[in-house]
């Protein structure tokens, strides 16, 4: 008897305890952290997905594009981007180039290039339909601002977060677009363009600059095409960054898509590794990271580009100069992406 006494106290308390610890989640569902009045980071991380390849398509020379399908997918507004995780784990952000309403899929396309770091040739290689692939986002840094009129510069590639623009725009609203490549035959969705540049501009009057779209094959005269922007018109740019820096001279406040970091520039700075004690030199032609992985090669890392997120390290001593694209104001004061971002003075501490 007194064993079954025992037993039913046990329980007894066991179910208080269960009763207890619900309402206590009820109250914080992240118990036992304290429930937080404000978020500590201001941009959640994307999740990931895998999403299969439906459709593999050469849609003009050295440029593929990818058919992604999935069910009930994040919606996302035209200038938006994914990440893409590829067969090696490597990271790379292409522009969605797609319908924003459609959930079923997103389109992406991506150029060759055969000395770059190896991501586009393992989309044009290795890729295939019928494949899955991880992805993450849509993130938007290239957002379509309400404005009176538009203008777009765009390079090659650099057309794919720029067509979903075109399609969004108000029937109404001026627009131009001054699209670039080395050939017609090089330059993707030239024809969808093409056709955007044709609606709602009656036969009589195609002839104006507005509401056209103008071809270069070869380098643009710049200053001769962009001589008649009027005031107010918002003016975006996509493409090589020798045509993204020389739209930014001549508009500084154009608005910029870039897949990879600036030039590193800047004056070299001292590295310390706290935890390991050594202290590196970061040249002005190289980065953090690769100074860095010269000492601990098992320094984790993937797009070098300030996307991913994946060399994130905490700063204890120094102010530094923030290049990446991803990390929110609150993570900025203590930590860094040591692929893109430099110091600020003479000397970086890092808790490594």
């Amino acid at each position: 008897m007194p064993k079954l006494r025992t037993v039913a106290v046990i329980a007894g308390a066991a179910l208080l305890a269960r009763r207890a610890l619900r309402r206590r989640i009820q109250v914080s569902p992240l118990w036992p952290m304290p429930a937080l009045e404000e978020p500590v980071s201001g941009r959640p991380r994307s999740r990931a997905l895998r999403l299969l390849v439906a459709a593999r398509e050469e849609v003009a020379e050295g440029v593929v594009q990818l058919r992604l399908e999935g069910r009930d997918l994040p919606r996302w507004e035209p200038g938006a981007h994914l990440d893409l995780v590829l067969p090696s784990g490597l990271v790379r952000q292409y522009s969605l180039c797609g319908d924003p309403e459609d959930t079923s899929s997103y389109t992406v396309a991506t150029r060759l290039v055969p000395d770059g770091r190896g991501g586009s040739r393992e989309v044009h290689e290795q890729v295939r339909e019928g494949m899955e692939l991880e992805v993450r986002g849509p993130r938007n840094r290239f957002p379509l601002v309400g404005a009176e009129s538009y203008v777009f510069v765009v390079g090659g590639i650099g057309i794919t977060p720029v067509l979903p623009m075109l399609r969004a725009l108000p029937e109404d609203v001026e627009w131009r677009l001054v699209y670039c490549g080395r050939s017609r035959a090089s330059m993707p969705f030239l024809e969808d363009v093409e056709k955007l540049g044709r609606m709602g501009v009656p036969p009589g009057e195609r002839s104006r600059a507005w509401g056209r779209v103008t071809v270069i094959e070869g380098l643009p005269d710049l200053d001769g095409l962009l001589a008649d922007v009027p005031e107010g018109a918002a003016v975006y740019c996509c493409g090589p960054e020798g045509l993204m820096s020389a739209v930014e001279e001549r508009f500084p406040s154009v608005h910029l898509e870039r897949f990879a970091p600036r030039a590193c520039g800047g004056d070299a700075f001292e590295v310390e590794l706290r935890r390991s004690g050594r202290t590196l030199t970061v040249p002005a032609d190289s980065t953090v990271l690769a100074a860095v992985r010269a000492e601990l090669p098992d320094t984790l890392y993937s797009c070098e580009q300030g996307f991913c997120g994946t060399c994130q390290q905490r700063v204890l001593e120094g102010e530094v100069e923030h290049r990446d694209e991803l990390l929110t104001d609150a993570e900025r004061a203590d930590s860094m992406l040591i692929c893109v971002s430099r110091a600020r003075g003479e000397r970086l501490v890092l808790d490594m």
